[in-house]
C-alpha cells in the first residue's frame, strides 16, 4: 500500500470534519437503527402475546421469521452494492425495514401477515452490512479502516442496549404499538441526511474537497465497480474461508449470549426478572467500548509498521482466546456478579474480532467487499437459527448451561485455528 505523499495537505471539508467521517457516522447510525428494530420485539412480544393470544410456539415463530428474510437478501445486496453502488442499496434496506417496523402493529391482527412483515424486516436488514462494507471499501483509507468499521459494528451493541432500555418504558406509557411506530419513524429520519450527504464513492461526492479526495486515493486500493463476480476465485481462496469460519464462530457466541443470557441469569443464578435487564445490559455496554478501542489500537499498530496480516491475526487471536477462557469457568460460578464479569470479559474480547475478520473483507477483495460480506454474513446467520435452538435442547436435556458454554468455547478455538491457518491481510482478488 502506498504511503501518504508528503505534498498532500491535511484534508479540509469544513473546519475539522471531512465528508468521509460523515459517511462513517451515518453507517454507524444505520446499524444502531438496524438492531433497535431487530431487538425491540424481544421485549414487545410479551405484551403482544397477551393481547393477541400467542402461545410460546407462536412467539417462537414470530421471533424466528426475521431470519427467513435476513438469509435471502445479503448476498444479493452485496452484489448490487458492488455493481451499482451502495448508496441506494443501503437506502432501500433502511426504508424497507422501517416500513416493516411501522406495519407491525397492524399486521399483528393476522398471524400470517405478521410473519410476512417480520420476514420483510429481515430482507431490509439483510443488505445493511454488505452495503456498508462495499461503501467502506471505497470511502475509507486503509490507515483508518479498522476504527471506521469497528465503530459501525459496535452499533450492534449500542442498538441492542437502546432497545432493551427504551422498549419497556415506551410500552408502559404508550402501549406496545408505539414501540414500532417510534423506531420505524427513526429510520425515515435517517434517510434525510443520507440522501443529502451520501454518495457511492468519494469521486462521485460533491462534498469532498480536492485535498480529502487526494488523501483517500493515496491510501486506498483501486475499487472500481464490478462487472462480474469471479465466484471460482472467491470460493477457491483460503483467506475467504478463514473469514467465513471466523464470522460463523463469532456469531455463534454472540447470538447465544444475546438471546439466552437473561434466561441463564434467571434460571441458573436465580436473578429476579426485575433485575435481569440491568445485569444483561452490562456486557453490551462494555462491548461497545471495547470494539471501538480495538479499532483505534489496530490502526495505531498498522501505522507503526505491523503488517496487515499479522494485525488481523493478532486481533482475532486475542478475541477468540480470551473470549473462550471465561466460558470455561462459568459453569463453576454461582454468583451473578462474578458471572456477569466473566460474560463481559468474554464479550468484550470477542468484540476485538471486528478488527480481525470483521474488516478483513476489505483487505482480501476490496472491489468485492459487499459480496464477501454477503457471503460470510449469510453463513453467520446459521448460528441464529441452529445454535440458538440447539442451546434450548441442550439445556432441556442436561438441566444446565454448562455444555452450552463449553461448546461455545470450543467453537471459538476452532474458528481461531482456521483463521490462523488460512487468514491473510493481503489483497487476493
Amino acid at each position: 500500500m502506498s504511503a501518504l505523499p508528503r505534498s498532500v495537505p491535511r484534508p479540509v471539508n469544513g473546519p475539522f470534519w471531512p465528508r468521509r467521517y460523515t459517511l462513517v457516522v451515518l453507517f454507524f447510525l444505520s446499524t444502531v437503527l438496524c438492531y433497535i428494530d431487530r431487538v425491540n420485539i424481544s421485549v414487545a412480544i410479551i405484551a403482544m402475546a397477551r393481547d393477541r393470544g400467542y402461545d410460546p410456539a407462536a412467539q417462537g415463530l414470530v421471533l424466528s421469521a426475521f431470519f427467513w428474510g435476513y438469509v435471502l437478501s445479503q448476498l444479493l445486496g452485496g452484489w448490487m452494492a458492488d455493481r451499482f453502488g451502495g448508496k441506494q442499496v443501503l437506502a432501500f434496506g433502511v426504508a424497507t425495514w422501517s416500513i416493516a417496523t411501522l406495519l407491525t402493529p397492524a399486521a399483528s391482527t393476522s398471524f400470517t401477515l405478521l410473519l410476512l412483515v417480520r420476514a420483510l424486516l429481515g430482507v431490509g436488514e439483510g443488505v445493511n452490512f454488505p452495503a456498508i462494507h462495499s461503501l467502506a471499501a471505497r470511502w475509507t483509507r486503509t490507515s483508518e479502516r479498522a476504527r471506521a468499521l469497528a465503530l459501525n459494528l459496535s452499533g450492534i451493541h449500542l442498538g441492542t442496549v437502546l432497545a432493551l432500555l427504551a422498549t419497556p418504558p415506551v410500552i408502559l406509557t404508550m402501549g406496545w404499538p408505539a414501540v414500532f411506530y417510534l423506531s420505524g419513524a427513526l429510520g425515515a429520519l435517517w434517510l434525510v441526511p443520507w440522501s443529502i450527504k451520501a454518495a457511492d464513492s468519494p469521486e462521485e461526492s460533491s462534498g469532498v474537497s480536492p485535498q480529502e479526495l487526494a488523501l483517500i486515493l493515496a491510501d486506498r486500493p483501486e475499487v472500481a465497480r464490478i462487472e462480474s463476480i469471479p465466484w471460482r476465485r472467491i470460493f477457491g481462496e483460503k483467506a475467504v474461508w478463514a473469514i467465513i469460519l471466523a464470522h460463523v464462530c463469532n456469531n455463534w457466541g454472540l447470538y447465544i449470549l444475546l438471546l439466552w443470557l437473561p434466561t441463564y441469569l434467571n434460571r441458573t443464578l436465580g436473578v429476579p426478572m426485575a433485575r435481569v435487564g440491568g445485569y444483561a445490559l452490562v456486557p453490551w455496554l462494555a462491548t461497545f467500548i471495547a470494539s471501538n478501542l480495538g479499532g483505534w489500537v489496530s490502526d495505531w499498530l498498522l501505522a507503526r509498521g505491523l503488517s496487515v496480516t499479522a494485525l488481523r491475526k493478532l486481533m482475532q487471536t486475542v478475541a477468540f482466546t480470551i473470549g473462550a477462557i471465561p466460558l470455561l469457568i462459568l459453569p463453576s460460578v454461582s454468583s451473578p456478579g462474578i458471572a456477569i464479569v466473566l460474560v463481559t470479559v468474554s464479550a468484550m474480547s470477542c468484540a476485538l474480532a471486528f478488527s480481525g475478520f470483521g474488516v478483513n473483507q476489505l483487505d482480501v477483495a476490496p472491489r468485492y467487499a459487499g459480496v464477501l460480506m454477503g457471503i460470510s454474513n449469510t453463513a453467520a446467520t446459521v448460528p441464529g437459527i441452529v445454535g440458538v435452538a440447539l442451546t434450548g435442547l441442550i439445556v432441556k436435556a442436561t438441566g444446565s448451561f454448562a455444555m452450552v458454554f463449553y461448546l461455545t468455547a470450543a467453537i471459538y478455538l476452532v474458528g481461531l485455528f482456521g483463521y490462523l491457518r488460512w487468514g491473510s491481510g493481503e489483497q487476493k482478488i
